[in-house]
């Protein structure tokens, strides 16, 4: 079910991503995810959109030799492919998650999430509590949309005009994910073109346009999430935010996240933006090595 021979769709940096890379079986697509870390407690990495495994680069690196670290990429994005049907719904990603989850037997793992990361990963950690060890969030939500985000949603996953942004401009890859990055020095030609990689056509862009018109869209999923967060009152949780991420996710949000997660800790970043991997890998490595100290 598990290879490492399949052929990449595009070749990144060896020094950025210097990782075996590993597929496994997923209907009719191959989907792509690495595994480094032979000991230690396990680290589940979930990333957003219109990002992948390369997001969590610097917090892989630096933490392989304490922990296995697992960082999928959702079907139709990264290097995976996606089933033949696929519409890249939340919903789609979070079953080929927990299909991941299932598929390698994971137990007791620390959940790393940002942006729909978020609802994709709490939507499992809500059925399965027990199985989670601790959770690690960044900017992110799962509950119905904030005007704010409600309004982006409309803007641009509900009208011609954004849908043309997406699909014919690549705006998110190469306009929103920059934008998100406040350590603008870090944004190098290789960091632009490691994200632009996997939407060379309007077609494969369609995916990142599903997400944000998903804000609404999937708003019975997302109550449903948030129906279900107090069963995670007694998870530990480490918060790291990134504030220079406003409008998107606010103060407001993170304290929500604090409402439910009883057991946190909370770290705010004055110079991290929206993509706190990007702008802050550091911090985020401290925050898992403070969860596994945490759930000794």
């Amino acid at each position: 079910m598990y290879n490492t021979t399949h052929k990449r769709p595009f070749e990144v940096s060896q020094a950025e991503y210097p990782f075996q890379d590993r597929w496994f079986q997923y209907k009719n697509a191959q989907i792509h995810y690495v595994d480094e870390g032979e000991t230690g407690p396990t680290v589940l990495l979930l990333h957003g959109n219109p990002t992948w495994s390369y997001l969590y680069r610097n917090v892989i690196k630096g933490l392989k030799d304490q922990c296995r670290l697992i960082a999928i990429d959702y079907p139709g994005f990264g290097m995976s492919q996606a089933p033949a049907g696929y519409k890249f719904t939340p919903q789609e990603q979070a079953e080929a998650v927990q299909t991941l989850i299932n598929s390698l037997q994971l137990q007791n793992f620390i959940l790393v999430v940002q942006d729909w990361g978020g609802p994709i990963g709490i939507s499992y950690a809500v059925k399965k509590p027990d199985n989670i060890r601790a959770i690690v969030l960044m900017n992110t939500w799962a509950w119905s949309a904030s005007v704010p985000q409600y309004l982006f949603s409309l803007v641009i996953g509900g009208s011609i005009f954004g849908k043309w942004l997406i699909t014919k401009k690549n705006f998110f890859a190469k306009t929103i994910l920059p934008n998100g990055i406040f350590h603008k020095e870090k944004i190098t030609d290789e960091l632009r073109n490691a994200y632009l990689a996997p939407f060379q056509t309007a077609n494969s862009r369609l995916r990142t346009w599903i997400f944000p018109r998903s804000i609404r869209k999937a708003k019975s999923w997302l109550t449903e999430i948030e129906s279900q967060l107090s069963r995670l009152a007694n998870t530990p949780a480490q918060i790291l935010w990134g504030k220079q991420d406003e409008p998107g996710f606010r103060p407001k949000e993170m304290k929500k996240w604090q409402s439910f997660l009883k057991l946190h800790e909370t770290e705010t970043l004055d110079d991290a933006s929206h993509f706190v991997q990007e702008d802050r890998p550091d911090r985020l490595i401290a925050n898992i090595k403070r969860a596994i100290e945490r759930t000794k």
